[in-house]
């Protein structure tokens, strides 16, 4: 969204950005972004997000993986060269948990790391900085030109509402 048109207002303190990204939802604007230089809580909620679809990836790849070595560790011991070592069964499953565990976790952490990528589309994302203070000490919200309620008067007037510091238009 940040390579976009709109309206940028930057603040100096994470309470009066919630209080303004609140202000703007109830005024039905939709096409909204955060920039901070750290994670506020209940912005997530202020800003309307849904939970987040990628643990799901998670989760199902650990489960890939688990069946995976324990199917693999499974066949190579009972079936492939069943060897019997002191009189233990073929499927000897607590020996197999180590190795079970460790491929869940691999294939777990590996797709959640390109889901990310996908998801936040790296690395073709065009990014375009829009204000150099705002991984350092600034906060600030980006409303979208596109958005259906976008109107400059209007907005520069909630955010007065808000104690912005800085309104900035971008082009």
């Amino acid at each position: 969204m940040s390579t976009e048109k709109g309206l940028l207002a930057i603040f100096d303190c994470p309470d009066k950005l919630l209080e303004a990204v609140k202000k703007l939802r109830a005024a039905q604007y939709k096409k909204l972004e955060t920039y901070t230089p750290f994670p506020i809580h209940g912005m997530e909620h202020a800003l309307g997000l849904s939970r987040s679809w990628i643990p799901w990836v998670t989760f199902v790849m650990a489960m890939v993986g688990m069946t995976v070595a324990f199917g693999f560790e499974t066949w190579t011991s009972a079936f492939d060269w069943p060897i019997n070592i002191g009189g233990k069964p073929f499927i000897s499953w607590p020996a197999f948990i180590p190795i079970t565990f460790e491929l869940a976790i691999l294939l777990g952490g590996i797709s959640t790391v390109v889901t990310l990528f996908y998801a936040i589309k790296l690395p073709c994302y065009k990014f375009k900085v829009l204000d150099e203070r705002l991984t350092n000490d600034k906060f600030a919200v980006f409303i979208c030109a596109t958005d259906a309620q976008f109107d400059r008067e209007r907005i520069s007037s909630l955010m007065g509402e808000s104690q912005v510091e800085e309104i900035k238009s971008i082009d």
